[in-house]
């Protein structure tokens, strides 16, 4: 049973069960003609393979609210490239293939890293922030949503109850953020934010004392969940990590931007599943070792904009206070996955603990060493300040990639 609790500085809108999916898209298709949306994926060529897209873009063809779908392609050749523009072709809605590993898109990336804007490094951030440069070029669309596309479980209320809260008429959110509970295969999941941001968080709250930063981020129930969605106003403003902190980024920047009570999270699934990254134990430069080290970054990056002086000392003070937190939060995961019926490996949780907690060091010790380092994407404000025609630059480079030229 769905909760109704409102226990953090922003809105959290439950699922109470007594609202069909065909209800909520009624609503969106009445609200559309006012409000057009536009749906992001962010997707690699290898997602094209597996069986989570296919699924997914059969449940968007029966979306006909949506207004646009802009499809980030990464990691394609010329052949794939084609092969995802039959691929993607049965999507009714207007919809556009960026392929970023192209020539057109690559010399628009080419001009503006001669302005020192293009993203640093390839990955999901970069990906994104082109797709958002390219929604706010095309100006067909008032309300942006984004979700993954290796979501297994997918489901079409996932992205009815994203796009509700921010394009209802009578309600005053411009980002609303989704939430789940990762569980699949008898296991529960979501080691990354059970393990890492939630202890951390708590940990940070009780080192630092009464930060309002700490409270708005320690309302979210997911903050790493990959699904948000945004008015259009939001993202001409937004810069975004292109690392691995892409998602603490987004919420850190929502924060910078606007009230609390503008900004919510929505419940958008009963059970959520997608691949899941190897710990990469020995290697930090991948998988969750990696996630870890960027998530920490970012967090801490925050709290030294909003005033707070990190040294050595308070670095192994927190990360002694975080090992603590996390190992007391083991304890109440393990009971919560037995009394489900889950499965729970006890060492392998405190294990991980224990490699986070080398990465928040990690994290510290890079921040200090070098503080002045932008780990930020430009804003699109910015990029078109530098160069006013590159909206146009885009527009042209995908039109030709898609053959319409």
């Amino acid at each position: 049973m769905a909760d109704f609790v409102q226990n953090g500085v922003i809105g959290t809108l439950h699922n109470l069960r007594s609202r069909t999916t065909e209800d909520l898209e009624a609503d969106l298709h009445e609200w559309s003609s006012q409000t057009p949306m536009a749906l992001v994926l962010p997707s690699l060529y290898s997602e094209l393979e597996g069986p989570a897209l296919e699924r997914i873009i059969d449940k968007l063809t029966q979306a006909t609210y949506v207004n646009e779908i802009i499809i980030g392609l990464d990691r394609a050749n010329a052949s794939q490239f084609e092969h995802a523009k039959k691929f993607f072709s049965r999507l009714p809605q207007r919809h556009v293939i960026l392929w970023n590993d192209g020539p057109r898109l690559r010399e628009v990336d080419r001009l503006l890293s001669e302005q020192d804007l293009a993203p640093s490094e390839p990955g999901k951030g970069r990906n994104v922030w082109y797709c958002m440069g390219y929604f706010l070029a095309s100006g067909k669309s008032e309300a942006v949503a984004l979700h993954d596309c290796d979501i297994v479980t997918y489901e079409r209320d996932m992205l009815a109850r994203l796009f509700y809260p921010v394009v209802h008429p009578q309600f005053n959110y411009v980002f609303c953020k989704g939430y789940y509970y990762r569980a699949a295969q008898g296991r529960l999941n979501g080691r990354v934010v059970r393990l890492l941001v939630a202890p951390l968080i708590r940990a940070m709250q009780i080192t630092l004392g009464d930060n309002d930063y700490l409270d708005y981020m320690g309302s979210f129930r997911y903050p790493l969940a990959g699904e948000f969605s945004m008015k259009a106003e939001v993202v001409p403003s937004l810069r975004i990590p292109s690392d691995w902190g892409l998602e603490i980024g987004t919420l850190s920047e929502m924060y910078r931007n606007y009230s609390h009570h503008r900004i919510c999270q929505v419940d958008i699934a009963d059970a959520y599943d997608h691949k899941h990254q190897d710990l990469s134990a020995e290697d930090a430069a991948k998988g969750l070792n990696r996630m870890c080290i960027d998530i920490c970054k970012a967090l801490i990056r925050k709290l030294a904009v909003n005033g707070v002086v990190f040294s050595p000392e308070l670095l192994r003070t927190l990360k002694a206070c975080y090992y603590r937190t996390a190992l007391d939060l083991v304890d109440h995961y393990y009971n919560d996955a037995v009394m489900s019926g889950l499965t729970l490996d006890r060492h392998r949780e405190e294990a991980t603990v224990e490699l986070f907690g080398q990465g928040l060091m990690q994290a510290g010790e890079a921040f200090l060493n070098k503080p002045h380092d932008a780990p930020f994407i430009a804003s699109w404000s910015r990029a078109i300040s530098a160069m006013p025609d590159v909206f146009e630059m885009i527009l042209n480079a995908v039109r030709n990639d898609q053959g319409d030229a």
